[in-house]
């Protein structure tokens, strides 16, 4: 039996802007209409509504008016205001009399109006299951099993591991199983790898994993933070060590109970690490500028971007604190080593992009995911993040091609180990003068091509090359248009 569909009224005197939301959202919802707001009240009386879209200027009383009754008498529909202006006052007001939770403004977009349409009805959704679990937990037994619990453990699932994006076949699953072993087991983790490989993510995600799931987690990163700094910000300040004769709670007595994650951790000082054992070994520390010793029972996950066994051997990390810490020890792979994952984290990135700044798009053409996947990743998660940003901020269209890619990403060639990232790795290679020039010919041509959206006529211009000479180094490369389109020119 097919699950019924969210029902939303739209309220409006004009009929054709009633026609026009309609028809802007009734292949995803059950739509229903009214001209004025008492006539809206007589339906709202008869059905179940999940979401109202009012004008605000109506005769008789006014959108915000009329969902202030609403809010009264069916606090739990989603109210939404549509206006052409802008006043800050009915804003203001609106939000107090009516508690509006979302205003647009004419003229909308249909994919604008589908997407609060989306948003309310899940807000709704959300709003009833919180609700209804609010009422089981009135009446379970705190010491029992119950489906409340198994519903909290779902939802630290979701919180956690399920939120790693990755293919099937992942490189990352090993490390992910790990993390799911360890993360019940109270023990010091050591998570290491490269800058921007989701460390933190994977500290997170263990968090929400473990018996202390429903404590805080916080996290702090202590690369290039000044020793008194590090100090200060773990273990807190008695009064009068910080001006303005304040004091400092650390992290370490906030997170007590609760799990602690420490990136940077190879950069930590001497003194720092003296403290960090202690308060591993003896679960206490002292705040700087006291004499008391304050107790924790956090749970500490260190991050570090080095080998931290180098470290010790080369005597700048602390044996004992590293075999202290590395109970557990997972390492995280790049990107580069995560082939297939990439074109599943940039659909992600970009679906989250899009809504942060209100540009719809679809996603990436296939030319412009394969760019991706070929190219190394340096700064891993980071880099990719601004490298999708970068592309929908100058997109025109709601699917992304690889025109928009960087340059140095395009250039890059194809390969099964990573892709090289300039034009340096050539200069200091294998092989003849003439070889290493033609690599260097062909990066230029296939991102020229590329960028200009296979326009052969805009690349042999802008390279300096005829027709006839461009075509033939294309011949004698084997590039050619991934979306297999012919030229006119070609076909005659």
């Amino acid at each position: 039996m097919a699950a019924s569909r969210p029902v939303i009224l739209l309220v409006d005197d004009e009929p054709h802007s009633l026609s026009a939301m309609t028809m802007a959202l009734e292949d995803e919802f059950d739509i229903l209409t009214a001209s004025g707001a008492e006539a809206a009240l007589g339906v709202l009386a008869e059905n179940w509504v999940q979401v109202i879209f009012s004008d605000q200027r109506m005769p008789g009383r006014s959108g915000v008016d009329f969902l202030a009754e609403v809010r009264e008498r069916w606090p739990e529909t989603v109210r939404i205001v549509i206006t052409g202006y802008t006043d800050a006052q009915a804003m203001v007001a609106a939000i107090n009399e009516a508690g509006v939770h979302q205003f647009l403004t004419k003229p909308w977009h249909p994919e604008q109006l589908l997407a609060a349409a989306r948003n309310g009805a899940r807000m709704f959704q959300l709003a009833r299951d919180n609700e209804r679990l609010a009422l089981e937990m009135r009446f379970l037994n705190s010491t029992s099993e119950s489906r409340l619990e198994k519903r909290r453990r779902a939802l630290r699932e979701g919180m956690g591991f399920e939120t790693i994006l990755r293919a099937p076949q992942s490189a990352m699953n090993t490390a992910v199983t790990l993390a799911r072993q360890y993360a019940s087991f109270d023990v010091p983790v050591l998570l290491t790898g490269e800058a921007g490989t989701g460390k933190a993510q994977l500290a997170r995600a263990m968090h929400y994993g473990s018996l202390r799931s429903d404590k805080p987690f916080y996290e702090l990163n202590i690369s290039g933070l000044p020793e008194d700094l590090a100090l200060i910000e773990l273990f807190g300040a008695k009064r009068g060590v910080l001006p303005g004769g304040v004091a400092k709670i650390g992290l370490a007595q906030k997170a007590d109970r609760g799990t602690l994650y420490l990136s940077g951790i190879e950069s930590a000082s001497a003194a720092l690490q003296l403290a960090l054992m202690r308060m591993l070994g003896e679960g206490a520390f002292t705040p700087l500028g006291g004499q008391e010793t304050v107790t924790t029972n956090l749970r500490l996950i260190a991050g570090a971007g080095v080998d931290l066994r180098a470290a010790v051997a080369e005597g700048r990390f602390r044996a004992d604190l590293y075999y202290a810490l590395a109970v557990g020890e997972i390492g995280l792979l790049p990107l580069r080593a995560r082939r297939g994952d990439v074109a599943m984290l940039a659909q992600h990135i970009l679906g989250e992009a899009a809504a942060e700044h209100g540009k719809p798009v679809m996603g990436f053409d296939a030319a412009a995911l394969e760019f991706l996947e070929n190219y190394d990743w340096p700064g891993n998660l980071r880099e990719l993040a601004n490298e999708v940003t970068r592309m929908l901020i100058f997109a025109q269209d709601n699917v992304l091609g690889a025109e928009l890619i960087s340059r140095h990403i395009l250039q890059a060639p194809p390969s099964a180990e990573g892709a090289d990232r300039a034009a340096e790795g050539v200069l200091t290679a294998e092989g003849t003068l003439k070889d290493r020039v033609e690599l260097v010919e062909m990066r230029i041509l296939r991102e020229t091509l590329t960028r200009l959206r296979w326009n052969k006529s805009r690349a042999a211009a802008e390279l300096g090359l005829s027709r006839v000479g461009l075509r033939a180094k294309l011949d004698r490369y084997g590039i050619t248009d991934p979306s297999g389109r012919v030229s006119e020119e070609e076909e005659a």
